[in-house]
């Protein structure tokens, strides 16, 4: 691949385009005029607000956060924060798992460049719609393909990647019916629903936690040499109570990372107070549940230095 590759490409790729499993031609180097040591474009203030282990967030009006549209997304604010700090401007960006595009929003957002990848058609179009509208101050290029994340490597060169960043299914934790119990309206629309991505066999979100651990950590086994040394891999994941169990997604993930080569950083957790609405009384007075919908887990990685 060239790293100063300027060809112009389309939002999507599908099987029956040309571009399907072919090396994508798109930039990956810094376009912006950083010195050679830092590792990103911001300023020391707002390095600051990046230290902190914990990091809040709004949703603005381009955020999708209808369940309908689809079940499990987060907010611009976020995956720019993410993106920001461990990326510079015309650096390349990798999502497995984009879902409703939001990585490729904030990343045209940032004058990044970056590649989502989805097995649902329903998807896909999502962040094709959501990328048509123009952006006249990106110079950077997104693209938006169709295919299963184990894939990746028939598109993507090694060590062109300077940040992967994606939110995964959750095993099959959300194949099951919705109960509220943490809702105070708990019989509104979402009551008796099952928030599945799928039921096609090759999800991810209908394995059983440790089938799906196993596939995570072939996945991103095959990512890690497409990651330059020393760059980041961060993870949004939740933990889920299961019949009374706590299911500690984000504990399988560092332990089957860790043997596939990657290196944990850092753990933050994205407090979500602030943008849950309506929480009812959970487990009062009996039982003593945290309620997962109030903090998610950004597990950070990086590709160790040889």
């Amino acid at each position: 691949m060239n790293e100063t590759a300027t060809l112009t490409l389309p939002l999507v790729v599908r099987e029956s385009q040309a571009l399907y499993r072919s090396k994508i031609q798109i930039g990956y180097t810094r376009t912006c005029s950083c010195p050679p040591n830092h590792i990103n474009c911001l300023t020391a203030k707002e390095w600051i607000k990046c230290q902190l282990g914990v990091w809040q967030f709004v949703y603005e009006g381009r955020d999708i956060r209808d369940k309908n549209v689809h079940p499990a997304t987060f907010s611009i604010a976020l995956s720019k924060r993410v993106i920001s700090l461990f990326t510079h401007e015309g650096e390349l960006v990798l999502d497995p798992f984009v879902g409703s595009g939001t990585t490729l929003i904030a990343a045209r957002d940032l004058n990044r460049n970056a590649i989502g990848f989805d097995l649902q058609e329903k998807y896909i179009n999502l962040c094709v719609e959501r990328l048509a509208s123009n952006n006249l101050f990106n110079r950077a290029q997104q693209l938006a393909i169709q295919d299963d994340a184990r894939n990746i490597p028939a598109y993507v060169d090694p060590e062109t990647v300077s940040l992967i960043w994606t939110s995964p299914p959750y095993a099959n934790l959300l194949n099951r019916k919705r109960l509220n119990k943490s809702r105070r309206d708990r019989r509104n629309e979402q009551f008796g629903r099952i928030e599945q991505y799928s039921q096609d066999p090759h999800d991810l979100g209908t394995m059983p936690l440790e089938e799906y651990t196993k596939a995570m950590g072939d996945i991103f086994e095959a990512l890690l040499p497409l990651l330059r040394p020393k760059a980041h891999c961060v993870i949004n994941v939740p933990d889920m109570w299961w019949e009374n169990q706590r299911i500690t997604i984000h504990v399988a993930l560092i332990e089957e990372l860790r043997k596939r080569g990657y290196e944990l950083r850092n753990i933050i957790i994205w407090d979500r107070t602030n943008i849950v609405n309506k929480i009812g009384i959970f487990g009062w007075p009996s039982n003593y549940i945290t309620m997962g919908t109030t903090f998610e887990y950004l597990l950070d990685f990086w590709r160790p230095p040889r």
